[in-house]
């Protein structure tokens, strides 16, 4: 579908879309997109028209309340898995101490494996955890591209400086007119919502 004068147009073929005037600021869908985008926005037209990506500022940004519950399912998501690693090694082990131990490492364990996941998925062309993914949510850069793996790293780690401030460096997002928080603000990235629901 194409934008043409203000009226969505179309569908149109490659074929078709070859004698149309395109530029890169048309915007344009396609059966699988939730909205419309720019032209500049999908490889296919930038190698059909030969347009250049334009950099694209995030224009709607996650609200702290939906972050949280994104943050939520995903430890329930673990929470959950984990579980059920226990359960299995309960019933093979005997020991009662050994059993103690397994329970006790999920404090620790939950919120590391949580953090390594937020990391790798975060870098990843999702750009999302399995919460942020449910509730539309990604995590760019400042600028709107997707982490390295390093920035997802740093973005990570200093997460847990949000934490250790007793939860100011997240409250700190209230007041950020991009709903920033701490450590997004020191490792430059943005949570956004694909478009406003």
């Amino acid at each position: 579908m194409v934008v043409i004068e203000g009226k969505p147009q179309g569908p149109f073929s490659f074929d078709e879309l070859r004698g149309l005037k395109i530029s890169p600021g048309t915007f344009v869908k396609s059966p699988e997109m939730d909205d419309y985008k720019e032209a500049h926005e999908l490889s296919e037209l930038r190698d059909l028209f030969g347009f250049k990506q334009e950099l694209v500022q995030p224009q709607y940004f996650a609200t702290l309340d939906s972050r949280l519950l994104a943050i939520a399912v995903d430890y329930f998501i673990i929470f959950g898995l984990y579980c059920l690693l226990a359960l299995l090694a309960f019933i093979v082990l005997e020991a009662q101490q050994a059993k103690i131990r397994i329970a006790l490492a999920g404090l620790v364990l939950i919120p590391l494996l949580r953090t390594c996941c937020a990391i790798v998925m975060e870098a990843s062309p999702t750009q999302a955890t399995p919460g942020k993914q449910l509730l539309g949510l990604k995590v760019c850069t400042d600028k709107g591209h997707t982490l390295s793996f390093r920035q997802s790293l740093v973005r990570n780690l200093l997460k847990w400086l949000s934490t250790l401030t007793l939860g100011i460096g997240y409250l700190s997002g209230f007041f950020d007119r991009k709903q920033q928080c701490l450590h997004d603000k020191l490792a430059g990235t943005l949570v956004v919502k694909e478009r406003l629901l």
